[in-house]
């Protein structure tokens, strides 16, 4: 079919900016070709050739503000929809197909858009696009009311998990009802209303896909290694004799203002901590008080020197944290600031605190090294975008979306580059100063003192756990498939050619006097580098009564230096647009960092004042102390926070480990400054050290920039203590976590196993693949496709150096847990009676094909140097790892699912509602479950 060709070959798309490295001067640029089908699909390619893979994804302009009233969450379920199967592609063959091809796929949903990417190795690029036209084009006649149940019950347990069973879950739909006029497209959530998503029909979703998904309201975005002109014949192939479907309209700015200040509250049954937010309606993207509003958010509340965090924070101590920003989306925005107060304070307090912030922004202003700050880190932010092939294509199909242009993000940052003080102060007076605003309390059920003056009752409906809603299935005679007539088989999948060679980067290597061991790989596409810098130790060297204190240490390392105040080093990083911080986990310690290129030599002199020179800030000291012990109170009201730490309990026994990396309530309330220094002094030392680097950094500038960090920190001997981990328990037993009145069950299932370390950890992890460790593993199948209990099921091998364990988990609909915990139980039993051939081939050809995608970005490669290093394993690991899936058999596999996993001496968790669940859990035949009480 001819193109109406709207032809646009942009060879050289230049960006406003460059990038200055010694002499060397980059420029960047992406080169693209834009061009328009007959039927109105809009297409946008761009060669990549740095990797032997390539990414679709394709934007249809439907979100959840298309739907209408009484229809809603009809946009994210459709999303659901589209995976399940199309006229010439079978039920669950999307998945299946590009796993199996080595690929990864996904799809999401929003306000505005709904967009559905894959990336996969080259010579699976024609089966995706394949697949992609058959659902645009071919699914209607397939949707069955079997199919469409099971993915409304689904997504009930979607919303259950991020709304119903979660703390302050319900606040961000009582903000859009009450914040936007009735029937206002975005006056309702994504996800929808749970009568909505029970009442729709299998004529509901087909009409939908009528409407929308149609080549005329489709954005087609192909990136990576391909050939522009063989794609282009693909893509007329398959999307070519398409019909154009129905005209949407555009829609302009829908903006809206307040009459009065809607203050309400809600008494919430998963909160430990009250929760203030305060909304403001604002504008539209891409106007200009927009790119003011973002600035606007980052100065009041988001860096040390902001008035709202030092009111609330520092002065106060009414929060640990508080967050602010503009999001402004294509029909209207909104200004949130969101303080999760500490257990105990008064709500009223907040907001009297937010408006005393709001005086001294008016008072005090902010320097131009603010402004400076903000726009550094969203240059490192801009290139970090175009850092993978999906990123690249998200960007490219999301900007021709809302613009037209798919060259618009040089405008995008250009308008950033432009905002001033002045703009800045003039979207606060226009939106913020003195206007109406939204206000929600959010308060534990029963601390009604806390809600903020003169707030209401909200009214929020929960669920009643009792009746549950479950769509249930109506068995019917399914009615034939109607196949449309087309100019070709589309039967028949196209044949994927042979597999593209992988190149692994090979690292170079290095030391320095004083024992720091170095590894690093050249990767010159962007002006970005990563690098850590990581020690042994961790929390592993933590002792019981003080757990947390590594923890502590690594937090108080970013908290200043001896000639530097916590606000100092916070701006010196922020100048450079990079992101340094130091965290702690089990085994090791470490500082990562992120920056332009061309800033590399100006972090690493910030980092060794950071590693030799730390403030130990007292100030800093007690605020961090208060934060842990509060998030710690706060995750109580987490029911999947008390499943895993029941499970980590149990696995880990009275090893340092079965208490979590920030400790308790108890030992850090113990951990004194004194005590960071002594763990500091003792533990820290270059012999203990790896610094890894990845990006536009050559080896002889890492070891000059270097140089003084190995004159200046000196090694010395350092004494780990004995490290032993508990066998798996003899039997197994239920372990029930009562979350009174919760509306799913969490389920985590596991044991001790084998280390990082171990000669069968890889060809564990590869036995449990196809049971649990994708989503087309025996779990998910069963627990999320067939049954619809779930929004998801997986198992995995973890391991570290010292220690490693399996387990499995989902949440579940409150009253499907019985069957939840026996399909668990029972589908390991059978994994170890038989593993078919499909399976093995299934593993085999998702993990070799796939290491084409393992190694695209310098964020994969530093974690593959990490993997390397921290496990001393060789450089060619990644080969010997292939070697053995090649190798595979199912009596191999056999062998070490019955060695490895075994359900019959296993914790099983379930964090839930004890009211309902306790006599139904003694029927799994485990024993009568031991009750556990927060």
């Amino acid at each position: 079919m001819k193109k109406s060709l709207s032809f646009i070959l942009m060879l050289i798309i230049g960006i406003a900016l460059s990038c200055k490295s010694g002499k060397k001067e980059t420029t960047f640029s992406l080169p693209f070709e834009k061009y328009t089908l007959e039927n109105g699909l809009t297409v946008v390619l761009h060669e990549d050739r740095s990797d032997p893979i390539a990414s679709v994804a394709i934007y249809y302009h439907v979100g959840s503000s298309r739907e209408t009233e009484g229809k809603t969450g009809f946009a994210h379920l459709f999303e659901h929809m589209m995976f399940q199967r199309s006229e010439n592609v079978g039920e669950d063959e999307f998945f299946r197909n590009i796993q199996g091809a080595g690929g990864s796929l996904n799809g999401s949903t929003s306000q505005d858009r709904t967009n559905y990417y894959q990336v996969v190795p080259k010579n699976a690029l024609e089966m995706v696009l394949w697949m992609e036209s058959d659902r645009m084009g071919y699914l209607e006649n397939v949707v069955t009311q079997a199919a469409f149940v099971n993915q409304q019950n689904v997504v009930q347990n979607e919303k259950r998990e991020s709304v119903d069973n979660a703390p302050y879950g319900f606040n961000y739909g009582l903000i859009l009802k009450h914040l936007y006029p009735k029937g206002h497209p975005y006056s309702w959530t994504v996800i929808g209303e749970m009568e909505d998503l029970t009442n729709a029909t299998v004529e509901d979703v087909k009409a939908f896909h009528r409407k929308f998904y149609s080549p005329s309201n489709a954005y087609l975005a192909i990136t990576g290694d391909i050939d522009r002109a063989e794609v282009k014949a693909m893509v007329e192939k398959y999307f070519g004799e398409l019909p154009a479907g129905e005209k949407i309209e555009k829609r302009g700015a829908m903006n809206t203002t307040l009459n009065s200040t809607v203050k309400l509250y809600h008494e919430d049954n998963f909160a430990r901590a009250p929760m203030l937010r305060m909304v403001f309606p604002t504008v539209e993207r891409y106007s200009k008080d927009s790119y003011a509003l973002n600035f606007l958010g980052n100065l009041l509340a988001t860096n040390k020197k902001a008035p709202l965090y030092n009111i609330l924070v520092k002065e106060k101590k009414l929060t640990s944290f508080v967050s602010a920003g503009n999001s402004s989306q294509e029909l209207a925005g909104t200004f949130t600031i969101t303080v999760t107060a500490n257990p105990g304070v008064n709500l009223t307090e907040v907001e009297k605190a937010i408006f005393e912030g709001f005086e001294r922004f008016e008072k005090d202003g902010f320097p131009e090294d603010d402004l400076k700050r903000i726009k550094a880190m969203y240059e490192t932010s801009f290139y970090s975008r175009f850092a993978s092939v999906q990123g690249k294509a998200f960007t490219l199909a999301e900007y021709t979306m809302n613009t037209g242009d798919p060259e618009y993000y040089k405008k995008d940052l250009a308008a950033i580059q432009a905002v001033t003080m002045a703009d800045i102060k003039a979207a606060y007076n226009k939106y913020i100063k003195d206007k109406n605003f939204i206000l929600t309390s959010f308060v534990p059920r029963g601390e009604m003192q806390l809600i903020a003056e003169g707030s209401v009752d909200a009214g929020v409906v929960e669920e009643d756990l009792a009746n549950a809603a479950e769509v249930k299935a109506v068995e019917v005679a399914e009615e034939p498939i109607v196949k449309t007539p087309t100019k070709f088989d589309r039967t028949i999948m196209p044949p994927i050619g042979p597999d593209p060679e992988v190149t692994i980067p090979r690292p170079w290597s290095g030391s320095l006097a004083n024992g720091i061991k170095l590894w690093g790989i050249q990767h010159d596409e962007l002006p970005l580098v990563q690098y850590t810098l990581a020690l042994d130790g961790g929390h592993m060297l933590d002792d019981m009564e003080r757990a947390g204190l590594a923890s502590l240490v690594a937090t108080m390392m970013n908290e200043g230096t001896k000639n530097r105040t916590p606000e100092e080093l916070e701006d010196a990083i922020g100048l450079l647009g990079a992101s340094i911080r130091v965290s702690s986990g089990n085994e090791q310690i470490s500082i990562n960092v992120s920056a332009l290129s061309r800033n590399f030599e100006q972090t690493i002199a910030l980092v060794e004042e950071i590693l030799l020179e730390p403030r130990w800030d007292e100030e800093q000291f007690a605020l961090a102390k208060s934060r842990i012990i509060n998030n710690l109170k706060r995750n109580e009201a987490s029911p999947d926070y008390l499943a895993s730490r029941t499970l980590n309990r149990l696995i880990f026994g009275d090893n340092i480990l079965a208490i979590e990396a920030s400790g308790t309530e108890e030992t850090v309330t113990r951990i004194t400054i004194e005590d960071l220094k002594d763990f500091y002094s003792k533990y820290f030392s270059p012999s203990l050290a790896r610094f890894l680097v990845v990006g536009d950094v050559d080896q002889p500038k890492v070891e000059a920039a270097l140089a003084g960090l190995s004159q200046k920190w000196l090694a010395k001997d350092v004494e780990f203590p004995e490290f032993s981990v508990p066998g798996p328990p003899d039997k197994s037993l239920i372990y029930l976590v009562d979350v009174p009145g919760a509306k799913q069950s969490v389920i985590s299932i596991g044991a001790p196993s084998i280390p990082r370390t171990h000669p069968d950890y890889y060809p564990a992890y590869v036995t449990n693949y196809k049971l649990g460790g994708s989503f087309n593993g025996v779990f998910n199948l069963i627990l999320r496709e067939e049954k619809g209990f779930t929004y998801g099921a997986r198992s995995n091998f973890s391991g570290s150096k010292n220690y490693g364990s399996f387990t499995a988990s989902s949440r579940v609909r409150t009253n499907a847990t019985l069957e939840s915990v026996n399909i668990f139980k029972t589908e390991m039993e059978k994994y170890r009676e038989n593993i078919p051939q499909d399976y093995v081939d299934f593993t085999r050809d998702a993990l070799i094909k796939g290491n084409a995608l393992r190694f695209e970005t310098i964020g994969s490669l530093l974690g593959m140097l990490n993997t390397m290093t921290a496990y001393d394993l060789p450089s060619d690991f990644i080969k010997t790892e292939e070697a053995f899936v090649r190798g595979l058999t199912p009596e191999k596999q056999l062998e070490l699912a019955r060695k490895y996993i075994d359900p019959s001496k296993m914790y099983y968790v379930v964090a839930g509602d004890a009211a309902s669940q306790m006599k139904e859990l003694e029927k799994v035949g485990l024993g009568k479950p031991v009750l556990v009480i927060n």
